[in-house]
């Protein structure tokens, strides 16, 4: 089957979460529906016609390593160059180096679709994005002027090389370094792993943002340094020129992502330049992290979407045995109740994913462009809260709707032919890169509650009144019921949380996350059926967020009790004993 942009539901999602605000503010104010619709309706038309026929061969085919060079699957590069040339990789960038200046949020509903429909393929130009953010904050007068048009217009791309063997996600062990070469100018010695599309065959020149040590930086992550290191040495004139001294050893070969190389890295005395200031590269980089991390929920949400369209077309074609909710025999396996059950809890959870990650944008939105100081730091706050739960939360939801997908086309699923099993391949990666699920959900109990809980202490009450106000609605106090009963869990475990640092809070960390994003996602459901209009597609909205708070919300007593049980059973466990 062909990928159907869900441009209707992205629409009704961003109206939810509060996008259409955005247009009170200076840098939006020429934003009208029009042009939001338009965006859509482009976005959705070129996922569906030029990057989803891509995406088997690209799974078949993949990305292939030979001397040194990578070549993508067939057809990746003339699609890239046509997705460059639509300015679709520069949405949210300053208008003043070539951008379109629009909402981060419109940005992230676009590349939805372009994740549902080519997960391998949109990694590629969402790396520029976050080069693109990191260069607006950090790059100077200079940088910005050589780097910025050049990736926004799509002609290069952008990478980060965070990973070394040794290190994982632990940065502070880092041991790249870099050696003062004269004239502002370095050289690059170290090894990187993991770098997503690090060498490619799709774009002219690759921008290489690198951590490294410079000589005599202090241990740990406060003596990270942060460089640009292009591919091809970038002369006054913006022209790319000779190779530079960087290369790719080989690529991984993977679960997933066929299509999306992912790269070692090798720096043997590479040029390159400091970004920022010195020792000071990792808040930088974090720019570009906090970036993808949205992006790569928005992946679970593309993939989430994509998986629920095949098994949903399956279910609707595919007839077999006498189905409690049909008289036909053999009736659609759609008629059969758990099927169904099954197919509607999928689509719900992608639309809660989905207002989660487009909230987080609006937010971000609100904290670069609001109107006063107190206004970009309350929503700066917000959006701060809503990142981890957006990457963690959505992510582990696409895993789960992936891996539901192939249960509806039971043993067929697992076979390759039919494709459905390549949307639970590609979606693994998801809970792992960019900070796995685990790192995420310390973050949430360890720096976003740092605030004493203020920020979602707020958010929380603000969920409560929603839901309380909704008890009386004939057709949605049920769902308001489950709602309120969610938010007082999730309050009572904050507190916990907020009492019990350290190893106890953390080994409950992800049942707490888990419990933020299934009470947000129930909260936003709510809303979604509260402005949905009439008729049946408006109606779908309120069965969807009732099945979503009988389903999930109800669990929310029991995953309040996980995130408050401590860390007695890890403490006790006698290590050498589990050894079989």
């Amino acid at each position: 089957m062909s990928f159907r942009a869900p441009v209707r539901d992205i629409a009704h999602a961003l109206g939810v979460v509060g996008f259409d605000g955005l247009r009170d503010l200076p840098a939006f104010a020429e934003l009208d529906g029009d042009t939001t619709t338009a965006v859509l309706d482009a976005a959705g038309a070129f996922a569906s016609e030029r990057l989803a026929p891509l995406n088997r061969v690209g799974d078949t085919v993949g990305a292939r390593y030979e001397n040194g060079a990578v070549f993508s699957p067939p057809g990746f590069p003339e699609a890239y160059r046509d997705f460059a040339a639509g300015g679709w990789c520069g949405l949210s960038a300053e208008m003043e180096y070539g951008g379109q200046g629009l909402p981060k949020a419109l940005e992230l509903a676009v590349y939805e679709m372009v994740h549902s429909a080519n997960l391998a393929f949109g990694l590629c130009p969402v790396l520029n994005v976050g080069a693109i953010e990191a260069l607006q904050e950090a790059g100077t007068a200079r940088q910005k002027s050589l780097f910025l048009p050049p990736l926004i217009d799509g002609r290069w791309t952008g990478t980060m090389n965070l990973t070394e063997p040794q290190a994982g996600s632990d940065l502070a062990a880092l041991t790249a370094r870099a050696e003062p070469a004269g004239e502002g100018r370095y050289k690059l010695y170290g090894e990187k792993i993991f770098i997503t599309w690090g060498e490619h065959d799709v774009a002219d020149n690759i921008v290489h943002l690198v951590l490294a040590r410079l000589p005599g930086a202090p241990a740990g992550v406060k003596g990270i340094s942060l460089f640009i290191a292009p591919k091809f040495l970038v002369g006054a004139d913006g022209k790319a020129g000779a190779r530079n001294g960087l290369r790719a050893a080989s690529i991984e070969h993977k679960l997933g992502i066929h299509a999306s190389p992912t790269c070692v890295m090798l720096y043997d005395g590479a040029e390159a330049e400091l970004m920022g200031q010195a020792n000071e590269g990792l808040a930088v980089m974090f720019v570009m992290m906090n970036a993808a991390r949205l992006q790569v929920g928005m992946q679970g949400v593309g993939i989430g979407e994509m998986a629920y369209q095949r098994a949903l077309a399956y279910a609707l074609d595919r007839k077999q045995g006498r189905a409690a909710l049909s008289k036909d025999y053999p009736a659609r396996i759609f008629d059969h109740p758990e099927v169904r059950r099954s197919l509607l809890l999928m689509k719900a959870q992608v639309e809660a994913a989905r207002a989660i990650v487009l909230m987080a944008g609006v937010f971000l939105d609100r904290a670069r462009h609001g109107q006063s100081e107190a206004d970009r730091a309350a929503a700066q706050a917000r959006a701060d809260l809503l990142t981890p739960i957006a990457k963690a939360w959505s992510t582990d939801m696409g895993v789960a709707v992936a891996s539901a997908g192939l249960q509806v086309y039971g043993g067929m699923g697992f076979v390759e032919e039919t494709g459905a099993a390549q949307y639970y391949r590609d979606a693994r990666i998801t809970p792992i890169y960019e900070g796995t699920n685990a790192i995420q959900a310390n973050d949430l109990v360890g720096r976003k509650l740092g605030d004493g809980g203020n920020a979602a202490l707020a958010l929380i009450a603000e969920i409560a009144a929603d839901a309380k106000a909704a008890r009386a609605d004939a057709r949605l106090g049920a769902v308001a019921s489950y709602l309120e009963a969610a938010a007082t869990a999730l309050e009572k475990a904050t507190h916990w949380q907020l009492a019990h640092r350290g190893a106890e809070g953390l080994a409950g960390a992800s049942a707490y996350l888990a419990l933020f994003g299934d009470t947000l996602g129930g909260w936003l459901l709510l809303r979604g059926a509260q402005h949905a209009p009439d008729g049946a597609w408006g109606q779908n909205k309120a069965v969807l967020a009732d099945l979503f708070a009988t389903q999930i919300l109800s669990l929310a007593p029991g995953r309040a009790e996980a995130a408050m049980t401590g860390a007695a059973a890890l403490t006790a466990i006698d290590a050498e004993a589990l050894v079989a």
